[in-house]
């Protein structure tokens, strides 16, 4: 087996008719005019066991709600802690991105995902079952939350979402933002006795998570 890294993208995913279809398919390139990303995943030798490069591959980007959202999904896990043995995550992540079936969320584990919001764009105001860790890489975003309070985001800050109903808005009319984010699998968040759990709001142009059963 080649020791070279490869350069080339997982296939567009199919995307099953019970899920949100996206307004663009993955296309390696971005949907904005911001710049292309690469993935690079390290892994061990097998000769010797020192590190080494597995792979590097362009980002696919989604688009959703009319394309005003582009999703790119560099990697992800389904098991916790995590399983590296015999390529074990690897494997997982690539089945899981082409059976189409990735939401918001993946039940069970993580997922890592970058995301370019358009000049002017409002989301939906929406809540995850997961802590999400999000970190501004372009432009600056404000972050609404239900309860009233706002703060604008610049380049390198880091949003911790508790599983909290927020939304995010680009106040720019003429560029793209771009945030990078960690969602985790989490128990049910309980507020004065009841469950909260995921609400994309009406039409929000968002991948709903598929439930497990």
């Amino acid at each position: 087996m080649s020791n070279e890294p490869s350069t080339t993208p997982n296939p567009a995913p199919p995307v099953p008719p019970n899920l949100p279809q996206p307004s663009t398919l993955p296309q390696p390139k971005p949907l904005s005019n911001l710049p292309q990303l690469t993935r690079y995943i390290t892994t061990h030798r097998a000769s010797d066991g020192l590190a080494t490069l597995h792979s590097q591959t362009p980002f696919l980007w989604a688009g959703f709600d009319e394309d005003n959202l582009g999703f790119a999904v560099p990697f992800t896990t389904s098991t916790f802690p995590a399983d590296l043995n015999d390529g074990t995550d690897l494997a997982t992540h690539d089945a899981l991105v082409t059976s189409g079936r990735l939401g918001l969320v993946n039940p069970g584990g993580t997922v890592c995902r970058v995301v370019d919001f358009a000049p002017g764009y409002a989301s939906a105001m929406h809540r995850t079952k997961s802590l999400d860790y999000g970190v501004v890489l372009e432009g600056e975003l404000e972050m609404v939350l239900d309860g009233g309070d706002r703060v604008v985001l610049k380049r390198g800050d880091v949003a911790v979402q508790r599983g909290t109903n927020h939304q995010w808005v680009n106040k720019s009319a003429t560029e793209w933002a771009r945030m990078l984010f960690v969602l985790q699998d989490i128990k049910p968040v309980v507020v004065n006795g009841k469950e909260l759990g995921e609400d994309l709001g009406p039409e929000g142009g968002l991948p709903e998570t598929e439930k497990k059963s």
